[in-house]
Parts: C-alpha cells; structure tokens; sequence
C-alpha cells in the first residue's frame, strides 16, 4: 500500500490508522506512526494506547524531548522486535533507530515532513505499506496521486455527531 488518506480535522483519520496498524501487528509485524510535533504524537499516542490496551498491545512514544536513558531503552527493544508500535516525531528518523520487521508506517500531517524525511523513514524496512494522512495536501502530493504511485482515499464526511 502506498495511500493518501484525506479528510477534515475529526473526520477519523486515526482511527483508520489504527484499523492498519493493528492488522499489521496481528500479521506479526512492527509499526511507526510519525507526526510533526510531540504534541500532536502524544496525542496519537495517548488515544492508540487507550484503544488498544484492551487487546494487550502497547505503543512506545519516542520524541526529541525523550531522555536518553529511555531513548537507548526504546531502540534495544525495537531493534528486537518487542515494539509492536512506535509513535513519534522526527526522532523516528534518526539513523539509532532501527525497527525488526517494520511493516506499516503511518505519518499524520504528511505535508509538514519533507519528501526525504518521509522516504528515510520509509527505508528502515525493506518495503513497509505506507500511508499518509492529511487536512491539507500539497500540489507535489495531488501530482503523486494523478502521475505516480500513490492511491489516494477520501474521508469526505464526519462521524456522527461531530461537528
């Protein structure tokens, strides 16, 4: 998979994520899900754990601001497998960081990373399924949707009862 999800803020984007990153899990692999800010990834990160603690999954959060101490801790077990989800920010990209058998990479807000970010964290597997997510895409990302590789899906209504 190579997709574009579109949709307004609250129309349910991460938890579309969520439906991908927990087959891809069930399915035996690893998953990144990265967004521009530590605001934004621990808000991702609160709302996946709480989702999927109830199956006895766990999300690790890695941010710039993590300490180092924690920070080794995170890419031993990554490197082993016994992250099943990392969510961060930029720091995902950073070369320490190292997945098993990475399988899916989400990255929210697509637009706010430049195209070597996005790729570099594409290249710590082999051939991860990728999608992206966004508000707001850019004309370089429509151009993908139109000439290149890239699907593209649309959230165009918001859940019940949101407004």
């Amino acid at each position: 998979m190579n997709r574009l999800l579109q949709g307004d803020v609250g129309a349910g984007k991460t938890i579309v994520a969520a439906v991908a990153i927990l087959a891809a899990i069930q399915s035996g692999y690893q998953t990144a899900l990265m967004a521009p800010t530590e605001v934004l990834a621990s808000q991702h990160y609160r709302k996946l754990s709480e989702l999927f603690e109830p199956l006895g999954l766990s999300a690790t959060l890695l941010t710039g601001s993590t300490k180092t101490k924690t920070r080794q801790e995170i890419v031993n077990k990554l490197k082993l497998g016994k992250i099943p989800l990392l969510i961060g920010t930029h720091a995902l990209i950073q070369d320490a960081v190292s997945f098993n058998k990475l399988g899916l990479v989400a990255i929210d807000e697509q637009h706010r990373f430049g195209v070597q970010q996005r790729l570099k964290l594409q290249q710590k597997s082999l051939s991860p399924h990728i999608l992206t997510m966004t508000a707001t895409p850019i004309p370089r990302t429509l151009a993908l949707t139109l000439y290149g590789d890239l699907d593209i899906s649309l959230l165009d209504e918001l859940p019940p009862g949101r407004g």
